[in-house]
């Protein structure tokens, strides 16, 4: 009898001691893992307009001027429809995985082509390659609303698309669209801080010589030739920069066709001009028709020997924030030697 009642409270003192450790088990916390605390979510590292549903990767909702797009908050293959935009990129620390080809006999800008080694060439801004984008499969596409409207269908159809609205005076205005674009908007502010500093310094050390009327020329497409006005990528920068324009060229417009009869109107304190070079040679035979033609030679500012000649793609075709950069070093260069 007594061996019963004793099995009976040992089996009664060992439920009690199962329900007490079950209750403990119920009430504990799970402890992270060392991966999950070392490193945040997508949805906790991307800015404040990033969305990050479940199983998606974080995207951003860019304005732009084809209407509002999501776009991958951190892009890893950018194709890139417009020449500015190739500056930006660079600029922010990206390269494309593919560009269109650079204005001009080259696929690529000289002051550009160390940075693009690899980049793939999908046509041009006039005629992007479809078929050459899609292949390279991209997260993201920044074209160009002027050249490239007709096909933002497709594009968009490949990959999210953001669309700039053209090439502007003040190249400003594009960049921090891109920037945008890249969800590097932070990285995008300092570039035109550092750039404004740039163009304060020169403003500072030109002086006096800010009164120089600059003259601006491009040989253009076969036999055309242009004076280039306020509106644009070059004019815009020498605005910013306080210099002058001659009477003929104070005009905010973008640019004449002139023809040679016109040249007396190129005149000024300094003439600078540049040349898109085509495959047949057709534009420098241009160019040295001009130079040779005796109303050129009359210009005060060739006598004087301020008739400088510099690069298209920096002071014109590429338009972005790495070339305006250059062509405040020319202007530095040329202006105070």
């Amino acid at each position: 009898m007594i061996r019963h009642r004793l099995s009976a409270v040992l089996l009664a003192m060992l439920l009690v001691t199962l329900a007490l450790l079950t209750a403990c088990g119920s009430n504990k916390t799970a402890e992270p893992s060392a991966s999950s605390s070392a490193k945040p979510s997508a949805s906790a590292s991307a800015p404040a307009t990033a969305s990050a549903p479940s199983g998606a990767e974080a995207t951003i909702e860019i304005e732009h001027f084809m209407g509002k797009t999501k776009v991958p908050a951190n892009p890893q293959r950018v194709v890139v429809l417009v020449n500015d935009a190739v500056e930006a990129t660079l600029a922010l620390g990206i390269k494309p995985v593919g560009m269109v080809k650079a204005w001009g006999v080259n696929d690529k800008y000289d002051h550009l082509k160390d940075q693009l080694e690899g980049t793939e060439i999908v046509g041009d801004e006039n005629q992007p390659n479809l078929e050459a984008i899609s292949a390279l499969k991209p997260d993201l596409i920044i074209g160009n609303k002027l050249r490239q409207e007709k096909i933002y269908d497709q594009l968009s159809s490949i990959a999210p698309t953001v669309f700039s609205e053209r090439t502007n005076s003040d190249m400003s205005k594009n960049f921090k669209l891109y920037a945008q674009a890249l969800n590097r908007e932070a990285e995008g502010t300092q570039k035109l801080a550092e750039f404004e500093k740039h163009v304060s310094d020169l403003k500072a050390k030109l002086g006096d010589k800010a009164n120089a009327k600059i003259s601006l020329v491009r040989f253009y497409l076969e036999d055309k030739v242009r004076l280039y006005y306020h509106d644009t990528f070059p004019g815009g920068i020498l605005k910013q920069v306080g210099l002058q324009r001659p009477d003929s060229q104070n005009k905010e417009e973008f640019a004449d066709i002139i023809g040679k009869e016109r040249i007396p109107e190129a005149d000024g304190d300094y003439l600078f001009y540049f040349t898109l070079e085509d495959a047949k040679g057709q534009t420098s035979a241009t160019e040295k028709a001009w130079l040779e033609d005796s109303l050129w030679k009359n210009l005060n500012a060739v006598k004087q020997g301020k008739a400088i000649k510099v690069n298209d793609g920096v002071w014109n075709s590429s338009g972005g924030i790495i070339a305006a950069n250059l062509m405040l070093d020319d202007l530095e260069k040329y202006l105070l030697q």
